[in-house]
């Protein structure tokens, strides 16, 4: 078992390594190649997307969707463990989500907001490192709460030119049966724009690699997008009395799915600092991953002793993580005080890998200090406001002239003429 360690760092050094590490331009030379990619499938079509994927995936795909057969067959296969885990974690999610359905319109009958589902969602579900059933249900979801009537999902294709078959079997389950196999800058590209087979979509939404982030930075003026998504993030905030080998084990499993990964420690207990780093050390050495684990621990992860909770809370929220998890006594009281984090853990009886899975809240959370304005993927998400004005005579006749005095002040005199024709009407 290799020993992987954990920095001690001061406040100081903790805000440096931030400073310098997490915002740091993405290389030209793959934003280059990403553009690349998205001019050639926005002209070319599905010709393109199978170029792509021929050359990056190393398989020809000469239609992208799957059979319906295919994605059945997927369930089928799959163990009677996990599809009462899968169906038990969808129902429990999908009773959270309908808590967030809008149907009231919000005004009165004359100027109002209208909630209306999207008209079409995509759903990209990553690969490479693992199969990820879960985002399936995370993001489908929420989408078909909303009332979403056309839902696809994308997911990279393995080395027979399908779809992982625990995703096909996530969507099986959820009642999707438009998956493509397709991935990286050219999906995005294909359900942004759409091809000979693959219709536009409205938005976009879920995680990826540095190729498919910046495909949907480069098609958000085209289709809407959820967010752009960085490396997982954790931060445990800790006082006296939490368990150190908890909290080694929540930092380590975070640090397992991307090397760019964080994972980060905030206390004020000097000898609870030098005890996590000891926990860390076993846990991470240990583990399955452990050179995923490494490299990013190597880069992105550290335990920072402060003066107080106050500073500690402080460091957190300024650097407004994906996911920060609060434990020992003091800590936890601090929970209605967080500004900003995606999603907040408090407890050793709420660790963040059960928020990845069945908490309840939806796993898909901002990164990169996101989350000092946004919180999780939500029903929300795929609804659109559109306004709906309608007055009567006498209701413009009183606001008409207030707007008339508006329009001249800002020099728009069309507008003010516009207005003013139908006020000499009788």
């Amino acid at each position: 078992m290799n020993r992987i360690a954990l920095q001690l760092l001061d406040v100081e050094g903790w805000r440096e390594l931030s400073r310098r590490e997490r915002w740091s331009p993405p290389s030209p030379d793959v934003v280059a190649a990403v553009r690349r990619i998205v001019a050639a499938v926005r002209v070319g079509g599905d010709t393109a997307v199978r170029e792509w994927t021929r050359q990056l995936d190393g398989c020809d795909i000469a239609t992208t969707r799957i059979a319906g057969s295919a994605i059945a067959a997927a369930w089928d296969s799959t163990s009677d463990a996990l599809r009462t885990a899968l169906s038990f974690t969808a129902d429990r999610l999908r009773s959270f989500h309908d808590a967030q359905r809008e149907t009231a319109p919000r005004g009165d009958a004359m100027a109002r907001l209208v909630p209306q589902p999207l008209r079409r969602a995509a759903c990209y579900v990553p690969g490479g490192r693992a199969a990820y059933p879960s985002t399936v249900l995370m993001s489908v979801i929420p989408a078909q709460v909303a009332g979403v009537p056309s839902i696809a999902v994308a997911s990279p294709p393995d080395a027979n030119g399908s779809v992982h078959p625990l995703v096909l079997a996530a969507c099986h389950l959820l009642g999707v049966d438009e998956v493509h196999a397709m991935g990286g800058a050219q999906a995005i590209a294909a359900l942004a724009y759409g091809t000979e087979t693959v219709q536009q979509a409205a938005k976009i939404v879920g995680p990826g690699n540095a190729y498919v982030t910046l495909a949907k930075h480069e098609v958000s003026t085209s289709t809407g997008i959820d967010q752009l998504a960085g490396p997982s993030e954790i931060v445990v905030v800790a006082s006296r009395g939490a368990e150190p080998e908890l909290i080694a084990a929540d930092l380590v499993s975070q640090l397992e799915h991307d090397p760019l990964a964080w994972a980060l420690c905030l206390t004020d207990d000097a000898a609870l600092a030098r005890a996590v780093q000891t926990a860390f050390g076993s846990a991470a050495g240990g583990a399955a991953r452990s050179g995923i684990i490494a490299e990013a621990a190597g880069r992105h992860a550290a335990v920072v002793v402060c003066e107080s909770m106050h500073e500690a809370l402080a460091e957190s929220d300024a650097f407004a993580p994906e996911h920060l998890s609060l434990q020992g006594e003091a800590a936890e009281s601090l929970s209605d005080s967080v500004t900003a984090a995606g999603a907040v853990y408090c407890g050793r009886w709420s660790p963040v890998s059960l928020g990845d899975y069945i908490a309840g809240p939806n796993h898909t959370l901002p990164t990169q200090g996101a989350a000092r304005h946004r919180g999780p993927l939500s029903v929300l998400d795929f609804m659109r406001w559109p306004a709906v004005v309608r007055f009567d005579e006498a209701t413009y006749r009183t606001l008409a002239p207030t707007a008339c005095v508006l329009a001249e002040a800002e020099g728009l005199g069309a507008h003010e003429t516009a207005l003013r024709a139908r006020l000499g009407a009788a």
